[in-house]
């Protein structure tokens, strides 16, 4: 797994685009604070630059280095979810601005995979996550329904859990600092 590691790691500080394997779907993935990978993201998606993406986050420290201030609220449903869920949450920074959606919100994730971690561990930083798939296509269960447009575009397919079934995306929580609390996808 270390080499497929430092191979994802290298063409994520490069700029590259790798298509991995997270807890939840096969995801294609950039550095979540370099505007032109992130813009590579949506033009292989053939994505509007106005629909926001996930990024994953190693852990509640690094969170808080995108997030101006995570409700409380927040570290306790990640701390008690048995599933994987991703919070939407305001005053985003120190992110690509491409990244950001217009309102200022990120959606972030803290995902129980160990890949992932050791991912946004090494490269010290969030790593975008969308779903390896050209928009509005159907999110691919297996790397087998990837579509080759997909994995022509990216720079590097990490060669680990090909024959990982994925049942589901995440559950997405939006998170206001006004203490609203709004589920966008169960």
């Amino acid at each position: 797994m270390q080499a497929e590691i430092n191979k994802a790691l290298e063409v994520l500080k490069n700029g590259g685009l790798i298509l991995y394997p997270t807890d939840t779907v096969w995801g294609i993935g950039c550095d979540a604070t370099n505007p032109e990978a992130v813009k590579k993201v949506y033009e292989l998606k053939k994505r509007e630059d106005s629909k926001a993406l996930i990024c994953l986050v190693a852990d509640d420290r690094m969170l808080k280095k995108y997030v101006k201030q995570v409700p409380l609220v927040a570290l306790n449903i990640i701390e008690v979810t048995d599933k994987p869920t991703t919070i939407i949450y305001d005053d985003a920074r120190n992110l690509a601005d491409n990244l950001i959606a217009d309102d200022q919100t990120i959606a972030i994730r803290i995902p129980d995979d160990e890949l992932c971690y050791q991912l946004t561990r090494r490269l010290n930083g969030a790593i975008v996550s969308t779903s390896a798939n050209i928009s509005g296509e159907p999110t691919p269960k297996s790397y087998k329904e990837i579509s080759q447009e997909v994995l022509k575009g990216v720079d590097y397919v990490v060669n680990l859990h090909h024959e990982k079934k994925c049942d589901k995306p995440s559950s997405i929580i939006k998170l206001s600092n006004n203490g609203v609390v709004k589920v966008i996808r169960p």
